[in-house]
């Protein structure tokens, strides 16, 4: 009998501790593309942004109840600007570039919103009373003040820290809509890497700055050379200075972000990591305080688990499925969705077609990147696979329309008509250049395509699918490898394509977007 409760005993105490364990959080907090994480908290809800650069609508607002689960509730804009480059014309693009790393704060009953563009030459200021659901205010101006941290001080005055290695301060009109007349920037702080070793590498950047008990404490990423990603922190009693500065944190290569807090009082700091094809991850590590400094992480480690509500998982927050079906009143495309650039409104319809997305042709296009109207959403990690299901009876001559793995060494499966006779085409950019691998006759109106993403502990590989039938799968061309590269600076992305190299007037059909976290098709 003592064996029996003895047994009953330790069954219970093993359920307990599993219970424990699937009710923590596990860092990555997000095995997804986020990078360039701004936060704050309003009260007890959370709000972050986020870089995605070439993306159109971009600057991602997000928003969490426990630092955990984060959901779409926005975006700061529709279009950046419309140049050449924003909207894919003249043969010029922005992959990589765009609107990079945000600030985000939230003053006196308005939220702002800040990021800046090498694209364009300019720094971006919205606004709005209500950040998830707008309107969104925009003011621009000159120049583009890189990686900069918007500031409300105490006084009522408002700052800009920006630059890499020599950080630099600018004063602001009060409503922060420019540059306040007749100040001049100053340089506060003249080697920010100096902490961490000046000895060539990535100088010091990714400016955010906090006030904690009347100090100031200033966050950037330092790469030294030979060595990891690596935070630095300054502090002072002054914004304008003398800083001191020391590392923050060094391992994993877990760096850029900042500080928040909870409504019990506890720390934490935001940061990301590159984690090859999916992107760059973001983390979350403990935060005490010890004589006026943030310690981060546990003895100066990148913890696996945090006293935090555990993940239920990116679908539907961050990625989603999407049937194209839409009700009376809802929005024509879920947040989930990013063009590849700024859109031709006038070439796509999720109403022309019930149930359908249509992508039509509307010019002529050399290459799958430079074609407008590529419908992406995230990959993640660390295995996903996502499928659609595509009408190719209205392709025209010339015309390639389906599923895309978008990065500069993308990967592509859909249908493609040549000579008047549609094939299913497999195509693989891997060595930087294009090269179609595999095709297959297609003697039907409908095809159905998925790819599937491994990124579990870096293997960074896709492999790609058809199917006649939407159950019988059969792989097509090669596996594809998944690298990070800078020129498109971000994680791989699904897409949804159809252009044009002969003839407009074509079309394709997509009846639905389906993702999940797995991968189950047999390779």
């Amino acid at each position: 009998m003592k064996t029996m409760l003895s047994r009953y005993g330790l069954l219970v105490l093993l359920l307990i501790q599993f219970s424990a364990i699937a009710q923590t959080a596990h860092n990555p907090i997000l095995f997804a593309d986020v990078p360039d994480m701004a936060m704050i908290r309003v009260g007890n809800t959370y709000y972050m942004s986020s870089t995605t650069m070439h993306l159109s609508p971009g600057l991602p607002i997000m928003k969490s109840n426990d630092l955990v689960n984060w959901q779409m509730v926005g975006y700061a804009y529709d279009t950046l600007a419309s140049v050449d480059a924003l909207n894919l014309t003249n043969g010029k693009s922005t992959y990589g570039r765009g609107s990079w790393a945000s600030s985000l704060r939230y003053h006196n009953g308005t939220y702002y919103v800040t990021t800046f563009a090498q694209t364009t030459g300019k720094t971006y200021i919205y606004t709005t009373k209500n950040i998830e659901k707008g309107p969104w205010k925009a003011t621009s101006f000159s120049p583009s003040y890189h990686d900069h941290s918007l500031f409300f001080d105490d006084d009522g005055r408002v700052y800009l820290i920006y630059g890499a290695g020599k950080l630099k301060l600018v004063e602001l009109a009060a409503d922060a809509s420019g540059v306040k007349p007749g100040t001049t920037e100053q340089v506060i702080i003249e080697n920010a890497s100096t902490p961490s070793g000046t000895g060539g590498g990535l100088p010091a950047e990714g400016s955010q700055l906090f006030k904690v008990n009347g100090k100031y404490y200033l966050f950037n990423i330092t790469w030294p050379k030979g060595g990891m990603r690596t935070v630095v922190i300054h502090r002072a009693d002054k914004i304008t200075g003398p800083w001191e500065g020391k590392i923050g944190l060094q391992d994993l290569g877990v760096a850029q972000g900042g500080l928040i807090d909870t409504p019990d009082g506890k720390w934490y700091s935001y940061l990301f990591r590159d984690f090859g094809g999916v992107g760059r991850i973001p983390y979350l590590v403990p935060v005490r305080w010890e004589d006026g400094w943030p310690v981060l992480g546990d003895n100066g480690k990148v913890p696996q688990t945090l006293n935090l509500p555990a993940s239920k998982g990116l679908i539907p927050g961050i990625v989603n499925a999407d049937e194209f079906a839409r009700k009376k009143g809802e929005p024509a495309l879920p947040l989930v969705w990013q063009w590849n650039h700024n859109p031709d409104n006038s070439l796509w319809s999720v109403s022309e077609r019930k149930g359908y997305l249509r992508l039509k042709t509307g010019r002529t296009d050399t290459s799958f990147v430079m074609a407008r109207n590529t419908l992406t959403q995230r990959t993640i990690g660390p295995e996903c696979s996502g499928s659609t299901m595509l009408d190719v009876s209205n392709l025209k001559e010339g015309d390639f329309a389906g599923l895309s793995l978008l990065q500069k060494n993308y990967g592509l499966v859909g249908v493609k008509v040549d000579n008047g006779t549609k094939s299913i085409v497999m195509v693989s950019a891997s060595s930087g250049k294009p090269v179609e691998v595999q095709r297959v006759p297609l003697g039907q109106k409908t095809v159905y395509l998925k790819a599937e993403c491994d990124f579990r502990d870096r293997k960074d590989t896709a492999h790609f699918f058809y199917s006649l039938d939407g159950k019988a799968w059969a792989a097509i061309g090669e596996p594809l490898k998944m690298p990070y590269t800078i020129p498109h600076f971000m994680g791989y992305r699904f897409g949804l394509f159809t252009y044009a190299t002969k003839e407009t007037g074509g079309y394709a059909d997509f009846d639905y977007f389906r993702i999940i976290d797995t991968i189950v098709a047999k390779q």
